[in-house]
């Protein structure tokens, strides 16, 4: 993280690897500032740091994807105010500087991802009023287990993408349904 070094790691949840800049860390969490595969930054994503696996430090590739993200004019984006102390805290502060964040049960749920805005969370549940991928909102929030997180992701093009054609759709449509990432 002082290094500001461009890091690679696995995860068990998922194949292939995290690519990005560790940007800070709490005592279970780490927050990653992602470079997505078309080497652009996408937002952050939080993680499980006993998820963490096969850590490449710096990236192999370190040096051409610094390049052409310099070339592009492309900046990496510095930490959110964020807090780290465990999901709960994550999802009240990011739900503050964010309209929508995504959380993750792979265990649960492998295949799905739920994104929406935070109604509220605490130790044992945070309470998710979701959007679905045609940017209609929920009638109710759904409720999940903080146990089950193991990933949450904010800032990135497609949660800015929903919240951009929510909001220009002006008022809140219901619709049940869950998003499938």
């Amino acid at each position: 993280m002082r290094g500001r070094l461009l890091v690679q790691f696995e995860r068990p949840f998922e194949p292939g690897s995290v690519i990005g800049y560790v940007r800070a860390m709490g005592s279970a969490l780490l927050l990653v500032a992602v470079i997505g595969e078309d080497l652009t930054p996408n937002g952050f994503q939080v993680f499980r740091i006993r998820d963490v696996r096969r850590l490449d430090l710096p990236h192999a590739h370190a040096g051409f994807v610094e390049e052409a993200l310099r070339l592009r004019g492309e900046r990496v984006p510095r930490a959110p105010r964020v807090r780290l102390d465990g999901f709960p805290e994550l999802l009240r502060s990011a739900s503050r500087l964010f309209p929508l964040v995504t959380i993750h049960r792979e265990r649960v749920d492998p295949e799905s991802c739920w994104i929406g805005r935070v109604v509220d969370a605490d130790e044992r549940r945070v309470r998710l009023l979701e959007i679905d991928p045609s940017a209609a909102w929920h009638a109710e929030p759904s409720e999940y287990r903080v146990a089950e997180i193991t990933r949450t992701d904010f800032g990135g093009g497609y949660e800015g993408a929903l919240a951009l054609v929510a909001g220009s759709r002006g008022s809140a449509r219901s619709k049940r349904s869950r998003t499938r990432s």
